[in-house]
This record gives C-alpha cells, sequence and structure tokens, in this order.
C-alpha cells in the first residue's frame, strides 16, 4: 500500500542538493478528490518527535459556476479537481532539508494537498476537503503518537484552514507544542457574507459562522502568519468581500484578532510578490533587516519574534 517516491528536480546538482524521499500514503476509500479519483497524501520520514504538517494550496473556486465542473472531462480552471501533478517534488525553500539554515531540516514532514476547492474545509458535493484532511490528521496522531512539536505550516489556501486545523492537531496531540504558520490569506476579509455566500453556501464548511480571520482566535497555540502587502493572486477574489486595500485589510485583520486576546506572530513583506515556500528566496527575503528563516527559526525554538511590517510596502 505504500509506496516509496524519490523525486528528482532538473539537473543532477540540483537532485543531489535536494533530493528527498517520500512515501505516498493512500487514504481511505471514503477519501476522494472533486474528480471521484483516490485521495493521499505524502509523508517524509525524519525526526518522530518534531512534524511539518503542510497544508498545500491547489486554488478554491467562488461560486455555484466557479465550483462546477465544466469541461467535457470535468476540468475545472478555478481549483485542482485531482491530484495529477501536486505530488511534492523535490523544491528549494521550506524543502531543502540539506541546508543548515532550514529551521525544519530534521522534522518528519506530512505534505496534503488539496483536490477539492474548498481550501481543507468542505464537507459537501465535490467539496469534502475536510474528510481528506482529517484523514491526514489521524494518520498523523497515529503514526507520531509522541511528537513534542507540530508545525502546522498552511500556504495560499491552505493557509485559510491553517489555525482550524493547529486545533484539530493540539486536540489529538495535547501533549505536543502546536505551532500554526499561515502564508498569503491574510487579506481575506471579516466578512460575514464571504463564510454564508462561500464557505458554507458553496463548501458546507462548519465553521459555525466565524469569518476567516477569526478562525485564527485559538488559545493555546503559537500562531504566526506571513504575507507580501499586495499580493494579487492570494486573494484577488475576495476583493469583492474587502472594504480597502490588501495591506489595509491585513493590517485590520491582524488587530482584530489580536484585540480577542490571542498573539498573532506577523511577518509582512513589500510589494505584490506571490509564493514563498518551495523557492530560494524562502532565504532571501530580509525585512528591516530580519531575515524570515532567522525569524521563523526563533517562533519555533521558543523564541517569540517581534512582528515585521515593511515601511515602504508599496505595490
Amino acid at each position: 500500500m505504500l509506496a516509496a517516491l524519490t523525486l528528482l528536480l532538473g539537473g543532477c546538482h540540483a537532485a543531489a542538493r535536494r533530493q528527498l524521499e517520500w512515501t505516498r500514503i493512500a487514504a481511505a476509500a471514503d477519501c476522494h478528490c472533486a474528480d471521484g479519483s483516490p485521495f493521499a497524501f505524502w509523508e517524509r520520514r525524519a525526526d518522530a518527535k518534531k512534524v511539518v504538517f503542510f497544508l498545500n494550496g491547489g486554488g478554491v473556486c467562488w461560486d455555484a459556476a466557479s465550483c462546477a465542473f465544466t469541461g467535457e472531462h470535468g476540468e475545472n480552471d478555478n481549483y485542482d479537481w485531482s491530484l495529477v501533478g501536486t505530488d511534492p517534488e523535490n523544491r528549494a525553500g521550506l524543502f531543502d532539508t540539506t541546508r543548515s539554515d532550514n529551521p525544519f531540516a530534521g522534522y518528519s514532514y506530512l505534505y496534503v494537498s488539496s483536490c477539492t476547492g474548498d481550501a481543507h474545509l468542505g464537507t459537501s458535493g465535490l467539496h469534502h476537503g475536510y474528510a481528506n484532511g482529517t484523514a491526514a490528521l489521524d494518520y498523523l496522531a497515529a503514526r507520531y503518537p509522541d511528537a513534542t512539536q507540530v508545525v502546522v505550516v498552511g500556504k495560499t489556501a491552505g493557509s485559510v484552514a491553517a489555525p482550524l486545523y493547529g486545533r484539530e492537531v493540539a486536540n489529538r496531540l495535547p501533549k505536543a507544542k502546536v505551532i500554526v504558520f499561515g502564508a498569503q490569506s491574510g487579506a481575506w476579509p471579516d466578512s460575514p457574507a464571504l463564510t454564508s455566500d462561500l464557505l458554507e453556501a458553496q463548501w458546507g464548511a462548519a465553521v459555525d459562522g466565524r469569518t476567516v480571520p477569526r478562525f485564527w482566535i485559538q488559545k493555546g497555540l503559537v500562531l504566526a502568519r506571513f504575507d507580501f502587502a499586495y499580493d494579487p493572486h492570494a486573494s484577488r477574489e475576495v476583493t469583492r468581500w474587502m472594504d480597502g486595500s490588501l495591506l489595509a485589510t491585513i493590517d485590520r485583520n491582524e488587530a482584530t484578532i489580536e484585540a480577542a486576546g490571542v498573539t498573532l506572530h506577523s511577518y509582512t513583506a513589500p510589494g505584490a510578490d506571490h509564493q514563498i515556500f518551495e523557492l530560494d528566496k524562502f532565504y532571501g527575503t530580509t525585512v528591516n533587516g530580519v531575515r524570515l528563516v532567522d525569524w521563523l527559526k526563533d517562533l519555533v525554538t521558543g523564541k517569540p519574534p517581534a512582528d515585521v511590517h515593511c515601511t515602504e510596502c508599496g505595490p
């Protein structure tokens, strides 16, 4: 059932530097992608006490039209509806475990990709990402029962659900320190209409009417987020529910979260860039003299980092 996969980047030098061995984990038969194909996730086994639980993006749909399959074979340009092409390749950035400055070099990894268009939250129709994600959570608890630290990393759409999955990890592994680091959903607005129109009506997400920023109101977890100030890709569709600029929304959301009595560590970089985890700029990004990977190292080693915020943030 478990097939070991060794995935290579193009070029011998890159492969030698970044080669990782992944095992594909086939989930239960009732877990599947939007097109009905089987769902799976991937594991890189290393330190059994420290685990990265990576929630990949994969796109989301926004209304009845964009959530429906539109092509002869069921294609949808708005989100990944199967796992074809989404295997965890040996990328740079967070996945280059040969680098001494990678804060997660020795960690085990579970890589969970979305193939249901619902940011790992859906429970209805084609959108049952929560059942898929729960299968990976249960595997985490069974495979790493003695974990002392689990870092839930959410990329783009995956970061929408990251704090909710962080709570689920804490419920399953109460002795572990749970850190949530989400990237590129900070501009999703504090909008009840977005919750009712999209998350609940289209995806069937069981979020009890909470807005996306309020997912981060979680006591007992270490919470942190990264955003580019004017990332057009991470938030282009939510602008219909947004009041003000992307950066203003990011800043307002953080104030709302912290007003509820939780600490949200934040790192806001300038510009309209996109993607951070799979590229060398994961190591090169520096704002106000603070390198992102050094900030993350402090976060995971128990040295609460100060917020980092661009001063010249222009798009």
